[in-house]
C-alpha cells in the first residue's frame, strides 16, 4: 500500500488506484492492526465504501472533484460526526451520535476526503498516553509495550501503523505534537483560531485547536489546506486569508531565516541524550540550509506547566458540567430514590446527576474537574485562576519578544521517547510533565509543528519542534519542508509496517 498522502492522491488522480480499492485496503489495514494497536473506536466501513463509489463514479463521468477526492482520513473521536458515534473515548458518551458535523469534518468531506473512522484518545482529551480511554489502551506501532502518546494517540498510531496517511487530531497542551513525536510522524498544531472549533467537544476552550497529522510536512500541508479558514459558527475563529500551504514547499533555501534555539529547554534535567542529540543535529541541518541560528530564552517557561494545569482544569470543569445524564450522555439507572447523605436528603434529580457523572467519567477526568472547580470556587478564584491568566499574558509576551529576534523557535517536543504503558499511570505529575515543552504554544496561541528527528538507541522515534508567530503556519511548513528535503527521518517506518 502506498503510504503518503501525496502519493495516494497522485495514484487516485492518475487512475492507478480507485477510491473503492483504497478504502478496501484501508479497512483491511485497520482490521489487521486493531487487535494489537487499537487505534480506532469506530470504523465506518459501509459509509466509506458508499462515498468511495460516488467518487469513482464522479471521476469516471469527468465531474469536478475536490482536492482530496477518494482519500481515506481518520478523525479523532472528539470531533463531531453526524453519521457515526462521537464518544470522546468516555463511558459518558458511549454510543452518542451528534446531529451535526464539526466544521473541520465538513471541510474535509467537502474537499472529497472519505472519513474512514474515529480514532481512540485519552478520555475527553485529558491525558498524555491514551491510557485514560474507556475504549481500551492504544499501543505504539514502534513498540507495542509503549504508549503512542496522547491525547491524540489513536490518530498518531493510525498513521504510524500504516492504516491511513492523514489523520486529524486536536491539541490542547501538546496532544498532536507529543503523539507525533512518539510515533515518528509529523503533526501540526495551528494558530488558535486558524481552524474552526465548532463541533470540537471542548476540553479547554481557550486552548483547544484541531490540526493534521501525517508522515511528512507535505502531507500535513494538504490537510491544513482543507481544514483552515474562517467559520462564523465559531466565535474564536479568525477571519484571515488562507494561503497556499504547499506552495512554500517548493524552496529549500533558508537564507535570511533566523531560527532561535531554546537552549534552556535542551539542557534541562530529565531531557534524554537522544532528544538533546536530535535537536542539536537539527540545528546543524538548518544552519547548512542557510538559516541563521540565534540563542533565545523564554523567561517564563518554568511556569508553563503550572499555569496550564490551572487554566485547563478550570475550563474543563465548566465545559464538562453539561454532561449530567439529563439531556444526553450516560444516565445512571439506580438514581430513582432519594439518598440520605447525613446532612439532608438528596432528591432524585441530584442523585441522578451525581451517580451519572460518577459512573460516566473516568478518574483523570474527575481529577481535573475537581481541581478546576476548586480553583474557581469562592475565595480561590483570584488566587489561582486570575493569577494564572496574568502569568499567561507574560508567557505570550515572551513569545512576542522572541519573535522580534527570530522567525522560528527550535526545541524538543518531549523530554524523552515514548515511555512504557503503565509506567506513569499512577503518577499524574510525571504524566503532566510530558507537556513540558508543548503547552507554551497553546498558552500563547501560536502555531507549532513536530517533525521526526530520528531514532534513539532502542529504535524509538524522537521528535523536534518548531514554533512560529501567530498565523505563520506557512513559515513552519517552509522550514519543516526544507528539513525533510535533506533528512530521511520522516521516511523511517516501524518494522511491521508494509509500504
Amino acid at each position: 500500500m502506498l503510504d503518503s498522502t501525496v502519493s495516494l492522491l497522485n495514484a487516485l488522480q492518475s487512475g492507478d488506484v480507485t477510491a473503492q480499492d483504497l478504502v478496501q485496503q484501508t479497512i483491511a489495514a485497520i482490521e489487521a492492526s486493531q487487535p494489537t494497536i487499537n487505534a480506532f473506536t469506530h470504523v465506518a466501513g459501509d459509509s466509506a465504501m458508499a462515498a468511495a463509489e460516488r467518487v469513482d463514479a464522479d471521476r469516471k463521468a469527468g465531474r469536478t472533484l475536490g482536492p482530496l477526492a477518494g482519500l481515506p482520513v481518520a478523525i479523532k473521536d472528539v470531533l463531531c460526526t453526524s453519521d457515526m458515534p462521537t464518544t470522546c473515548s468516555s463511558e459518558m458518551l458511549r454510543g452518542f451520535v451528534p446531529p451535526y458535523n464539526a466544521t473541520v469534518v465538513s471541510k474535509l468531506t467537502a474537499a472529497g476526503a472519505i472519513v474512514i473512522g474515529k480514532t481512540n484518545m485519552d478520555e475527553f482529551a485529558m491525558g498524555a498516553s491514551t491510557e485514560t480511554s474507556a475504549m481500551g489502551v492504544t499501543r505504539n506501532p514502534w513498540d507495542e509495550a509503549r504508549t503512542p502518546g496522547g491525547s491524540s494517540g489513536g490518530a498518531a498510531a493510525a498513521v504510524a501503523c500504516g492504516a491511513v496517511s492523514l489523520s486529524i487530531g486536536t491539541d490542547t497542551g501538546g496532544s498532536i505534537r507529543q503523539p507525533a513525536a512518539f510515533c515518528g510522524i509529523t503533526g501540526l498544531k495551528p494558530t488558535y483560531g486558524r481552524c474552526s472549533r465548532y463541533g470540537l467537544v471542548a476540553f479547554a476552550s481557550s486552548l483547544d485547536q484541531a490540526g493534521p497529522m501525517g508522515w511528512s510536512v507535505d502531507d500535513v500541508a494538504i490537510g491544513l489546506q482543507a481544514m483552515a479558514g474562517y467559520d462564523p459558527a465559531d466565535s474564536t475563529s479568525v477571519d484571515h486569508p488562507v494561503p497556499d500551504y504547499r506552495a512554500v514547499l517548493q524552496s529549500t533555501d533558508l537564507r535570511g531565516l533566523k531560527i532561535g534555539v531554546l537552549r534552556d529547554s535542551i539542557n534541562q534535567d530529565g531531557v534524554s541524550d537522544a532528544v538533546r542529540r536530535s535537536v542539536e543535529d537539527a540545528e546543524r541541518v538548518f544552519q547548512e540550509l542557510g538559516a541563521e541560528i540565534v540563542e533565545i530564552s523564554l523567561q517564563h517557561s518554568p511556569y508553563w506547566v503550572p499555569t496550564y494545569y490551572v487554566i485547563a482544569p478550570c475550563e474543563a470543569s465548566s465545559n464538562l458540567s453539561r454532561f449530567d445524564g439529563a439531556h444526553y450522555g450516560h444516565r445512571a439507572m439506580r438514581a430513582a430514590d432519594a439518598v440520605d447523605e447525613g446532612e439532608g436528603v438528596m432528591g432524585p434529580l441530584e442523585t441522578m446527576y451525581r451517580t451519572s457523572r460518577a459512573a460516566g467519567f473516568g478518574s483523570e477526568v474527575k481529577r481535573r474537574i475537581i481541581v478546576g472547580t476548586y480553583a474557581l470556587s469562592a475565595g480561590y478564584y483570584d488566587a489561582y485562576y486570575n493569577q494564572a491568566l496574568k502569568v499567561r499574558r507574560l508567557i505570550r509576551g515572551d513569545y512576542d519578544a522572541a519573535f522580534d529576534q527570530a522567525d522560528l523557535l527550535l526545541g524538543p517536543v518531549t523530554p524523552s521517547p515514548a515511555f512504557r504503558l503503565g509506567e506513569n499511570v499512577d503518577d499524574p505529575i510525571a504524566m503532566y510533565l510530558c507537556d513540558l515543552f508543548t503547552v507554551g504554544a497553546n498558552l500563547a496561541g501560536v502555531p507549532a509543528i513536530s517533525l521526526p528527528g530520528g531514532l534513539d538507541d532502542q529504535g524509538l522515534p524522537v521528535g523536534i519542534q518548531l514554533q512560529g508567530p501567530v498565523m505563520e503556519e506557512s513559515r513552519l511548513l517552509f522550514a519543516g519542508g526544507a528539513f525533510q528535503s535533506v533528512t530521511d527521518h520522516h521516511r523511517l517506518r516501524p518494522s511491521n509496517v508494509r509500504v
